[in-house]
């Protein structure tokens, strides 16, 4: 049962990403067939064509690596200035000039750049002049390019108002009520601002460790007073002057107590006061509740707010988090459960998820959903950055096309005509291998270092 559920998990996560890619890619198509654009190929996935279809002018299909999908719009380089075409000649038939460019030139980026626009313009044909992308005005590239990631963005919200209207999120913790019940123990005293990662050999072992205390104890008594709850245990720990304790406690039933210590550390003076204060410390932990906060549609687009900051901060420390998750599958140090994860990472997330029987129906399916819509939502954002081949290049382009276009009316100059993204190239194949890299080795880390649900 275990393993259907972690099957079943895993296949809805992945179905969902295709489902997402292919809106993605008709976030580019429908606006790009609406303004008169040639679209002659559909696609979900990369490298061989597993099942194709032509319908009119477009071939729909599927191929072999679900990691993605595209959509073929013809035009979207200009075929550049006449010193780089081979032949500019008149079609008797049209009246139509068709330019042929050269495929071969000097300079290994001045050759890539002349081999893309020779790819892109064997597509071409004649009737198909007023039909390019590159000649599209520029706030239609804008829609066209933005089509795609305003999709999945567009999907993450309708998911998330449904997570947060239904389920809501967890915005809080607060202990359970009654004698405290250890949800951890320390094993070893460390400074605040360091408190989260692991122990080493020159660490002070911590007090409730010493006293022999373990996750699961019940706390009933500190130096002779009786303990209700954990408000009244911590403020007990903290006022011991003297540091000596005896702690009593029920283990499986039975009646023990431990004796140690409390050390002396600068902790917060409350949860709502940050200001380090030397009190009392035990170093353990009381099982706790969440605090769940529901909303309609604008507490859905503020919380989206927030996660643009946060999505955005993470983007600029992506490269370094991928470098850390190389170092973890090397065993130079464990991986951070923060660091980010591939579509592999999501599916074992989901699988894993689904088949534990620590959550109930409810929390299961928030969870999946607010998965999906995660990996919608950076998946958008992502491809916003304006670097080529991201959809935020072109966008970026058609941008700068305006921007120029219209200083030049406003200083009474001719027409600069169109961006040649085509100069970007060696740029998009710098970004296109960083991208190959950073996901070959998010991958291997998801398979051999993964990250691990914690319930």
């Amino acid at each position: 049962m275990t393993a259907l559920l972690y099957a079943l998990g895993l296949i809805t996560f992945f179905v969902a990403i295709l489902a997402s890619i292919g809106l993605h890619e008709l976030g580019h198509m429908i606006p790009a067939k609406r303004f008169g654009g040639k679209v002659t190929q559909y696609f979900i996935g990369f490298g061989p064509t597993v099942w194709s279809k032509q319908v009119g002018e477009t071939e729909y299909g599927v191929k072999a690596i679900p990691l993605g999908g595209y959509v073929k719009i013809v035009g979207m380089l200009p075929p550049g200035a006449l010193d780089v075409a081979e032949e500019v000649e008149i079609d008797a038939a049209t009246g139509n000039q068709i330019v042929k460019v050269r495929k071969s030139n000097t300079g290994m980026f001045t050759q890539l750049i002349s081999d893309a626009r020779a790819a892109e313009w064997e597509l071409v044909k004649p009737e198909d002049t007023d039909r390019l992308f590159y000649k599209m005005a520029w706030w239609k590239k804008v829609v066209v390019m933005a089509g795609g990631p305003s999709v999945n963005i567009a999907i993450a919200f309708f998911l998330f108002w449904g997570v947060f209207s239904t389920y809501g999120q967890v915005v809080d913790t607060v202990p359970e009520p009654g004698q405290p019940v250890l949800a951890s123990v320390s094993e070893c005293v460390l400074p605040y601002t360091e408190e989260g990662r692991p122990c080493t050999e020159d660490d002070p072992r911590a007090p409730a460790a010493a006293a022999g205390l373990l996750p699961g104890d019940t706390i009933t008594s500190f130096n002779g007073t009786s303990v209700t709850d954990w408000d009244q245990l911590r403020d007990l720990i903290r006022d011991n002057e003297d540091g000596n304790a005896e702690i009593g406690y029920l283990r499986d039933g039975e009646s023990g107590t431990g004796s140690t210590s409390t050390t002396v550390e600068a902790r917060p003076t409350s949860s709502t006061d940050e200001t380090l204060t030397q009190v009392g410390f035990l170093g353990v932990t009381p099982t706790a509740e969440a605090v769940f906060e529901t909303g309609g549609p604008i507490y859905t687009i503020r919380q989206m707010g927030t996660m643009t900051i946060d999505t955005l901060q993470a983007l600029v420390t992506l490269p370094a988090k991928v470098f850390d998750v190389g170092q973890a599958i090397l065993g130079l140090e464990e991986r951070d459960p923060e660091s980010p994860v591939s579509i592999v990472g999501g599916g074992r997330l989901a699988g894993e998820t689904t088949s534990t029987d620590q959550l109930d129906v409810s929390e299961k399916l928030a969870f999946l959903v607010a998965l999906i819509a995660g990996f919608n939502f950076f998946i958008g954002m992502f491809n916003f950055i304006p670097l080529l081949p991201l959809d935020g290049g072109h966008i970026a382009s058609a941008l700068w096309e305006a921007v120029r276009r219209g200083f030049a009316r406003l200083r009474g100059r001719p027409d600069p005509g169109y961006v040649d993204a085509a100069k970007l190239l060696p740029v998009a194949y710098v970004v296109a291998s960083a991208l190959l890299i950073m996901g070959v080795v998010l991958i291997v880390g998801d398979l051999v270092v993964p990250l691990q649900v914690e319930f």
